[in-house]
């Protein structure tokens, strides 16, 4: 069960909003009925992984408990149940990968064992960590009451593709929130529109990119590969930035308030810049947790850069068990580095030229993301830059591959990708309120025809589902 799939869309969701309802003014009750709610969600398509993660809060909600207990030992029922989380997420998503390599490296052929990967292990780790380590630093209080920790970490709206909501963030939320009529309005608004970010614009760009890199890559000329590598950039922001306003939407419209994810990362003037603004969540995370206690900046040069490198390849990695998403991830980190070190100095260009070096860094960042294998994303690269010879049978395959839905989906993304319309709206709603109507028929229009698109299109999760 998806955010995008028709029984969600038209069973669960309106079940789940309208007896939590009912509960309204009761936080516990309303809290069990979430709770059952989200483990219904996570076991329809989990039904067994959904023991694992249960399991998981527990060994982390134990761990707290054990600190409160045993504060001389602290640092150990921390460090136990990271370590447990670290390695249960090794364990299911990195096996075969390290096998492969190690088989690589060494000329062996060990079988795989080809474990299933849990949908959101990632993301649900990643929460469980956040309690314990929040608890241990004395960011949030001890939770005495293991359902209101599984809550946070199951919780529907964001439990398979993030945001990624440290407790710290929400656990005042657990205990006492409200749900209004414009907040629930507000919600379901921003839902609707996440969901048509994704059926509207990110599936249909997903044909033309699929398309483009399905192609032998030695007949694929420069043209028809950056039509490829244009629409999966545009792509991977309208899905999963799509995912996480539909996240958001959701929790306002339950009460929660969870904090903002992208912030418009294609109008970027730095590399540095992009990721104040593409995945939030995840970028906070590993600052708080991974880079500050590593010394941040504060142990000179040398050590900062060696920080963030490390970071950075584990952000690659935390993407997918793939030297793909490893070089993806040093691939920005190197550009943060020269950044910070004055090798490249964007701040001083014009701001068109600033512009259109962070997107196309992006843009050749995200072959990398794309790319089946390596070998497949430095050949699409080189396409990229050196297959300038048309032939009349590339300038057909290019023909085809650009329709007029394909332009249409290009025009939109690149206008919806920036603030525009969304600060033309503020403007209008402060003058006019009553204006504000209108954004509310939009949404409820774009809901259905995303439903009458879901109902007969084939099957297309969120890309962040498998991470």
């Amino acid at each position: 069960m998806v955010f995008s799939s028709p029984t969600f869309f038209f069973l669960f969701l309106p079940a789940a909003f309208l007896v939590n309802l009912l509960f309204r003014r009761s936080i516990r009750w309303s809290n069990a009925l979430l709770l059952v709610a989200s483990l219904l969600f996570y076991a329809w398509g989990e039904p067994v992984y959904v023991l694992l993660m249960i399991f998981t809060t527990l060994v982390n909600y134990a761990a707290a408990l054990f600190m409160e207990r045993f504060p001389a030992q602290r640092r150990f029922w921390c460090g136990a149940a990271v370590v447990w989380s670290l390695g249960t997420l090794v364990f299911f998503k990195y096996t075969d990968f390290l096998i492969e390599s190690v088989n690589g490296a060494l000329g062996l052929f060990l079988p795989l064992p080809g474990i299933a990967l849990p949908i959101g292990i990632s993301f649900f780790t990643f929460q469980a960590m956040s309690y314990v380590l929040d608890v241990y630093r004395g960011d949030a209080q001890l939770s005495k009451n293991y359902f209101d920790v599984l809550l946070y970490i199951s919780l529907f709206p964001q439990l398979i593709a993030g945001p990624i909501v440290k407790y710290h963030d929400v656990d005042q939320q657990l205990h006492a929130r409200t749900i209004t009529i414009e907040k629930t309005a507000a919600g379901f608004r921003r839902f609707c529109f996440g969901l048509a970010k994704k059926v509207l614009i990110a599936n249909t760009l997903a044909m033309t990119a699929d398309a483009v890199y399905a192609l032998p890559m030695g007949s694929v000329a420069a043209p028809t590969a950056w039509l490829g590598a244009v629409a999966y950039l545009f792509q991977i922001y309208f899905d999963f930035s799509g995912y996480s306003d539909m996240a958001i939407g959701l929790g306002q419209a339950f009460g929660f308030t969870f904090k903002e994810n992208f912030n418009y990362p294609y109008i970027a003037e730095t590399m540095q810049d992009f990721w104040r603004r593409w995945h939030i969540s995840l970028s906070t995370w590993f600052r708080e947790y991974v880079y500050i206690p590593l010394g941040g900046n504060r142990k000179g040069r040398l050590r900062t850069g060696l920080n963030k490198l490390t970071v950075f390849l584990l952000t690659g990695l935390w993407h997918g068990a793939s030297w793909n998403f490893a070089v993806w991830g040093l691939y920005h980190g190197s550009f943060l580095m020269l950044e910070s070190y004055g090798a490249l100095k964007p701040a001083k260009w014009p701001r068109a030229l600033r512009h259109a070096y962070t997107l196309l860094a992006v843009t050749v960042g995200f072959v990398f993301f794309r790319a089946e294998t390596m070998g497949h994303a430095l050949t699409f690269i080189g396409c990229m830059f050196t297959a300038w010879s048309l032939s009349p049978a590339a300038l057909a395959e290019l023909s085809e591959l650009v329709s007029p839905l394909c332009l249409v989906a290009l025009a939109v993304a690149a206008f919806a990708c920036t603030p525009v319309l969304h600060r033309f709206g503020e403007r209008l709603f402060a003058r006019r309120p009553a204006a504000e109507c209108g954004a509310y028929l939009a949404a409820l229009l774009l809901a259905v025809l995303c439903a009458l698109c879901l109902s007969t299109a084939a099957y297309n999760p969120f890309i962040y589902f498998r991470f």
